[in-house]
């Protein structure tokens, strides 16, 4: 009888408090981090220092990244969507196949509101207003001025239609009022190659992208276009600063399946946070002027819906579409 008493309580307990059940068997043997974009992003240089940190806290198992890039990250993105939300796939994404494809986009592939776990920003990297020396000017001001003096003077560069790059140089001759001419480019280096020969008189880009080409004195960086100045760049003002009211942060971020289970998404959250604390972490992102932002899951799920807020006026009024 003692037995069976005991027994029964044991089992209620278990069954009140199962510590075991709770604790996420993670990670698996083997996990898959899909990065959207192509090998040598700063997605991709991401996705590669979150995958070695965490390859060196559990060598039983394999953290391997896999590169898909393609329609503005939608495509890898979208991967991660239809994986099994076991833990076993995880993908860095960003506010463009996150929240502003959706505004760009007649139909995406998956509903980022439904098909995503979101798990923790990661980084953020200031993006420049950057000219050629050869323009002559040396602030925001000089630009704008030059613009409105002759409404074809300027075309800038991007790294794609619909970019961040894009949409930055758009909402700024929406704020100052002047006419600019968009050429979209490939990627960084061919849109800084194309500031630098004078082929465009303008580019917003990451920085990283930037400063290794100051050293020439062919490029002359104007604004940071994030809300406060770069701790990377003390000297250079914001873009509110010099009098246009634009905000642009590049960020990019680690989410998971929709419908991953809410202990594995802690604890993945938890590893990440702690990795993106580590000195030698902090350093590896430094060397590309990135900051470690790592958050809650529910602070990502409101940059993502701020994002949306953010560009959808720039994006309506720019009568911005990819298809």
């Amino acid at each position: 009888m003692k037995i069976a008493v005991l027994t029964s309580l044991a089992l209620s307990a278990s069954l009140i408090f199962p510590t075991h059940a709770q604790t996420p068997n993670w990670p698996p043997k083997i996990v898959k981090i899909v990065v959207p974009y192509a090998a040598g992003s700063t997605p991709d240089l991401v996705g590669r220092i979150v995958a070695d940190e965490l390859q060196e806290r559990h060598p039983g198992s394999r953290f391997v990244v896999e590169n898909k890039p393609g329609a503005g990250g939608n495509i890898g993105t979208d991967a991660v969507t239809k994986a099994l939300p076991d833990g076993a796939t995880l993908g860095i994404s960003l506010g463009g196949p996150l929240a502003i494809n959706t505004l760009l986009f007649s139909k995406l592939p998956y509903n980022p509101a439904t098909d995503i776990a979101p798990v923790s920003l990661l980084t953020s990297l200031p993006s420049v207003l950057v000219v050629p020396t050869s323009l002559g000017v040396n602030s925001v001001a000089d630009f704008i001025t030059l613009a409105k003096s002759d409404p074809n003077k300027i075309a800038f560069g991007s790294i794609g239609a619909g970019s961040l790059s894009h949409l930055t140089m758009e909402a700024i001759a929406i704020k100052a009022g002047v006419k600019l001419t968009h050429i979209p480019y490939g990627g960084s280096p061919a849109a800084i190659t194309a500031v630098i020969r004078g082929d465009v008189q303008a580019a917003c880009l990451p920085a990283i992208a930037v400063t290794p080409q100051l050293s020439e004195d062919k490029l002359k960086i104007l604004a940071v276009a994030t809300a406060n100045r770069s701790r990377f760049l003390p000297d250079v003002p914001t873009l509110k600063e010099s009098g246009v009211d634009v905000e642009s942060d590049a960020w990019n971020a680690l989410i998971a399946p929709g419908g991953t289970p809410q202990p594995i998404v802690a604890q993945i959250n938890d590893e990440v946070r702690d990795a993106l604390t580590k000195p030698s972490v902090r350093a590896r992102l430094e060397t590309q002027l990135m900051e470690p932002t790592p958050s809650s899951p529910e602070a990502l799920r409101a940059r993502m819906n701020a994002e949306i807020r953010l560009w959808s006026d720039v994006i309506a009024k720019s009568d911005i579409r990819i298809n």
